[in-house]
């Protein structure tokens, strides 16, 4: 088991120190999360472990051999490339090995009767039996698989690095990465740029991956169902809770109360020892005084005291209208088709839309949800059917793209603006809860980061007290703090939320009813994403199981039937020039099939991928028989 070892660790830029004295030990067998506010020091700490960055104090240390890999959020590709060829570049030893394949083979089909075939024979199984057994037969398959999994399609694959736009690139560098299979990964927010799908595909790849990881994200689903331990960077210092993010929430709750406690009676401990000083310093009893202030002092330096207020994020409270009683359909979508030329959105969606209800809506992109609430609200036309809000609710609309705020305008200002009636102690008060303090009360909108944007923009929309939410992706572009910052307000808001999100988390805390969007078809599930999960899970264990079944029954007859010849009695019957048209045959419905596995299509059958697998394992079994009966041919 490796081991990456970060032992009293300072590192400053200027005058700020961003890790003060920090020690980390993390091995190749868990899954490690990390978590902080932004410019916390993340970053910082993986470039320190990557090596891309030298610590001002202390040493970071790795196991002899230990091979790291590290996925930056700005990538560094060859950008004449095509995607397809950088990406399998990380197999640059086996690519290798497959030229020198080529090489003896023709080298082999040059020299056919003459003296070097068998030493030129002898070497090519050499080298094909190294190929095999470091995976090469399986290249593509793997190139495939990890692009098509991280949403490319076979017609991205020529595409030069530099014409992706850049989450292209960045799903490029995490496919490369990920193919490369390093003993431990430093993934700095891998899911930016994913959608749903995608996640759930680098989720699943990342449990079953041989080495240790540590993640950076702010998918907080995704912590919870890959995090051995979580290391949270805060005041310049690590503190690590062992379990996942679920697990890490209560544990630092505890440890808060702990540490105000702590706070509280080390504080008075102090208060009296150094009143005692200044009470008898300069009387009789000078030298119990200097005693007790010496000891106070080196305890304080060796730090066995807590001497800073556990710092809590303030909770926000609104107050809204007076929500309506009456039981009412906020929206009805009926028969519902839509299309851009040949692109099909979605066909005959039905849903209904009561009052109160968390409605969420999710899938991958590009199967029409911001569509879909545009047609809700007036601003796109259906082709078919109908889709009707209640127009006796008021609707208050979050779009992602929505430029709303004020130029030149406070933060202050841009809340009193919608709340005139409230004092400006109340308003940063509500501020607070959305995570603006002190002087960020003050900034103006063109200061702010596109977070803190998006968070003005909330709070705005949330205040106008409407009676109907639409929001479109309302957590793109919030950090950890500020998605539960706007969970919170959400959960107090007595009205009804329709909410387009890929953020798993949030839609388990929101929604009580869920419409999965797919390229195949539109489905709505009673409850959460976790529910929903369960469910296709369910489905899909189902459809194994009747895979294995079949696949049984299949075996059962060929052992019964009558025993076929064995394979080179078949090989017999063929001249070396159909042996060879076989082995090219083989081989370009091998390529074949690996295009398939690039095909998104498929990772949602369960049943496809293991006929494919299947077929692809028949074809290499095949191949290497005709292979072997070519060199049996050859020698005599």
């Amino acid at each position: 088991m490796g081991l990456i070892r970060v032992q009293n660790v300072t590192k400053q830029f200027g005058t700020q120190i961003v890790l003060n004295n920090v020690s980390l030990e993390l091995n190749t067998g868990e899954t490690v999360g990390l978590i902080g506010a932004n410019g916390s020091g993340k970053s910082t700490l993986f470039k320190l472990i990557a090596g891309e960055l030298q610590p001002d104090f202390g040493t970071v240390t790795r196991s002899k051999g230990l091979e790291v890999g590290y996925l930056a959020q700005e990538p560094e590709l060859s950008p004449r490339n095509p995607l397809h060829d950088e990406v399998a570049s990380a197999f640059a030893d086996l690519l290798v090995l497959e030229r020198k394949l080529h090489d003896l083979s023709e080298q082999m089909a040059a020299h056919h009767h003459g003296p070097k075939l068998s030493a030129l024979m002898s070497e090519y199984d050499r080298v094909r039996a190294e190929f095999e057994t470091a995976g090469g037969y399986a290249i593509e398959q793997r190139v495939n698989e990890v692009l098509g999994g991280l949403g490319f399609t076979p017609a991205d694959y020529s595409l030069p690095i530099s014409a992706l736009s850049g989450g292209q690139k960045c799903r490029a560098a995490l496919a490369k990465l990920l193919l490369t299979e390093r003993q431990f990964l430093l993934l700095d927010e891998p899911t930016n740029h994913l959608d749903i799908d995608a996640v759930r595909w680098l989720e699943k790849f990342l449990a079953g991956y041989h080495g240790g990881a540590m993640i950076v994200s702010h998918d907080r689903y995704l912590l919870d169902r890959l995090a051995d331990r979580i290391v949270e960077v805060e005041r310049q210092r690590l503190t690590s809770y062992s379990g996942n993010y679920s697990i890490y929430l209560k544990a630092k709750g505890v440890n808060e109360l702990t540490q105000q406690r702590r706070y509280k009676k080390d504080k008075v401990f102090i208060e009296k020892e150094r009143d005692f000083f200044a009470r008898f310093h300069a009387a009789q009893r000078v030298k119990e005084a200097k005693g007790r202030i010496k000891r106070l002092e080196r305890r304080l330096d060796a730090g066995e005291f807590v001497t800073e207020q556990t710092v809590k994020r303030k909770t926000v409270s609104f107050e809204f209208k007076k929500s309506e009683d009456r039981a009412a359909t906020v929206a009805d979508v009926e028969d519902l088709s839509k299309s851009y030329g040949d692109k099909l959105l979605f066909r005959d969606l039905m849903f209904q839309v009561q009052t109160g209800q968390r409605f969420a809506i999710t899938g991958p992109n590009g199967v029409g949800k911001t569509t879909l609430l545009k047609i809700l609200l007036g601003k796109v036309a259906a082709d078919t059917g109908r889709a009707v809000l209640d127009p006796r609710f008021e609707v208050g609309y979050y779009a992602q793209d929505a430029d709303d705020l004020q130029p030149g305008q406070t933060v202050l200002n841009e809340i009193l603006a919608v709340r005139p009636e409230m004092s400006p102690t109340a308003v940063r008060s509500l501020l607070g809860g959305f995570l603006f303090s002190g002087d960020d009360v003050f900034k103006t909108t063109e200061q702010l980061s596109g977070g803190e944007q998006s968070r003005v923009r909330l709070l705005k929309l949330i205040l106008r007290s409407p009676n109907v939410l639409i929001l479109d992706e309302p957590t793109n572009h919030l950090d950890i703090a500020s998605r539960e910052a706007l969970e919170e307000a959400l959960r107090q808001f007595p009205g009804t939320i329709i909410a387009v999100s890929h953020d798993r988390y949030f839609i388990d805390r929101m929604a009580d009813r869920l419409l999965v969007m797919r390229p195949e078809g539109c489905k709505v599930y009673n409850g959460n994403y976790s529910i929903y999960i369960e469910q296709v899970e369910a489905e899909r264990a189902a459809a194994e199981a009747a895979v294995k079944t079949e696949r049984r029954k299949q075996s059962s007859k060929q052992k019964s039937s009558k025993p076929r010849s064995p394979e080179q009695d078949r090989f017999r019957k063929l001249s070396t020039d159909e042996i060879e048209a076989l082995i090219i045959e083989r081989e370009e419905r091998i390529v074949a099939l690996n295009a398939r596995f690039a095909d998104q299509a498929v990772y949602k059958d369960p049943r496809e991928v293991t006929r494919l697998r299947d077929e692809f394992d028949r074809l290499k079994a095949e191949l290497t028989a005709a292979e072997a009966a070519w060199d049996r041919r050859a020698a005599d």
